[in-house]
């Protein structure tokens, strides 16, 4: 197996000038999966078109298989057969999620401008930009005549942000196929500044597990009438004091092992007295439930199921009283609990025979995937050549990604985007003026290629046949 080289000989490799062309080139593709009945496939197949454009050697010497239209399976074949039975699992999604026109971009969403040293749009962090990396880093090692010993997959998903059917079929087929991945890399976390409100300096928060989700929708039926006249409780009325009875203390905090592991491994980066703090409260499950919740937002959102009203609907016309009325509830499920005890804590809560609760659909939480293996170990080392300094921390992952689906059957499943991203940046995932930096975007080929050269070995072709092929890339 090969070393990981060190950072100036992977600098001096092939990161190629040309990337922020080539997501841009993604970027113009609308592929938003939420569309696709109003506005077709077509972009979607436009973007398999343009990968295979963009990345020939990936399409020429691995293996691509379509699942479900929208899912994307390569396989990149080892060398080695006794090594190739723990195959490593590279994921990402190609769809993104709406605009709202009326939101004021400051560059056209879908436009992929280039400017100020970055890539601006839809889909710029989520998730082409860490779906571009991964590729980048595959053709560059394929340039450079390297050859894995452990089978490598690219599991690329077109519904991730829908419904994630891409996703889920494909690791039906490679479980079925008795393909057990040693290790599943998916969106997640990034590599952020100041992790906690007061914790300096900078981590990559690598996602251990995630959240689970339900989505409930909450119905009550009601007399109509002429508005002049209402009774006491309403259909609407009904519906509304059942929401505000899911409040944010409608689940109770609890603190999973992956935020004890997260506090302790930060507190040897934080200096001073919150140190201290921060290594109390890795050992105290109970305060640090209760002080992430009183602290509200991302960090109550780490220890407590979560609930949030989404939609709502009913009625005709502002002057008469609707028969029905309805609302739908998202819920995140924290780690430990199940979606049974979710749904009967709703229901107390709301404590109303005449609301129906339905849950239209719903996925537990994950397992947590350990910290103290090589897999973990693997990440880490390819971070301190793309990221000098930065240490891996773990946390929990509040957002679903496609990589629930092979939590099932694989041990060591991670949610890390080796993306340098700011707060903003973060707040501007499903938001507004998204965008990610050339330099990190960069840096994200680097990590991949570390961690391929790392954790799949090498049996490739001389060195000196490298050159040649990394000029030709150079031109894209």
């Amino acid at each position: 197996m090969t070393t990981v080289p060190s950072i100036a000989a992977v600098s001096a490799a092939a990161v190629r000038p040309g990337i922020a062309d080539r997501l841009s080139q993604m970027i113009r593709l609308r592929t938003v999966s939420a569309e696709l009945e109003a506005r077709g496939a077509q972009p979607f197949e436009d973007f398999v078109q343009l990968i295979a454009e963009l990345y020939p050697l990936t399409h020429e010497r691995l293996t691509l298989e379509r699942h479900t239209d929208f899912g994307l399976l390569f396989q990149w074949k080892g060398s080695d057969r006794a090594a190739s039975e723990g195959a490593v699992v590279l994921m990402a999604h190609y769809d993104v999620v709406p605009v709202d026109e009326s939101d004021a971009w400051t560059h056209p969403p879908f436009d992929g401008v280039i400017a100020d040293g970055s890539v601006h749009g839809r889909g710029a962090l989520d998730d082409k930009g860490p779906l571009i990396v991964v590729l980048e880093a595959v053709e560059n090692l394929l340039a450079q005549g390297f050859a894995p010993a452990r089978d490598v997959y690219l599991s690329f998903g077109g519904n991730e942000e829908t419904s994630g059917v891409a996703a889920q079929e494909i690791a039906r087929v490679l479980r079925e196929r008795g393909v057990v991945p040693w290790l599943v890399i998916d969106e997640g976390g990034a590599v952020v500044d100041a992790p906690l409100p007061f914790v300096p300096g900078r981590a990559a928060m690598i996602g251990v597990g995630e959240k689970g989700i339900m989505t409930v929708r909450l119905s009550a039926r009601g007399a109509g009438g002429h508005a002049s006249a209402p009774p006491a409780l309403t259909a609407v009325g009904r519906v509304a004091r059942a929401v505000d009875r899911l409040g944010p203390h409608t689940f109770r905090p609890r603190a999973s092992q992956a935020i004890l592991r997260m506090l302790s491994q930060l507190a040897g980066q934080t200096p001073g007295p919150a140190r201290h703090l921060l290594r109390l409260l890795g050992s105290a499950p109970l305060l640090t439930a209760r002080l992430f919740a009183a602290l509200g937002g991302e960090p109550a959102a780490l220890v407590r199921t979560t609930v949030a009203a989404t939609m709502q609907a009913g009625g005709t016309a502002a002057n008469v009283l609707p028969s029905q009325a309805s609302a739908t509830v998202n819920l995140r499920i924290a780690l430990g609990e199940t979606v049974q005890q979710t749904i009967l804590r709703v229901r107390r809560r709301i404590r109303d025979p005449l609301v129906s609760v339905r849950v239209l659909d719903a996925s537990e939480p994950t397992p947590e995937s350990p910290t103290d293996n090589a897999q973990f170990a693997s990440l880490a080392d390819a971070l301190a050549v793309s990221h000098p300094g930065v240490p891996a921390v773990p946390y929990v992952m509040m957002a679903a990604t496609d990589s629930r689906h092979f939590h099932r059957f694989a041990p060591a499943v991670y949610r890390f985007a080796p993306l340098d991203m700011s707060n903003a940046q973060r707040a501007s995932i499903h938001g507004v003026d998204e965008s990610v930096e050339i330099a990190a975007l960069e840096r994200g080929e680097v990590f991949h290629r570390a961690l391929l050269e790392r954790v799949a070995g090498s049996s490739g072709l001389p060195p000196e046949s490298a050159p040649r092929a990394t000029t030709e890339r150079s031109s894209a």
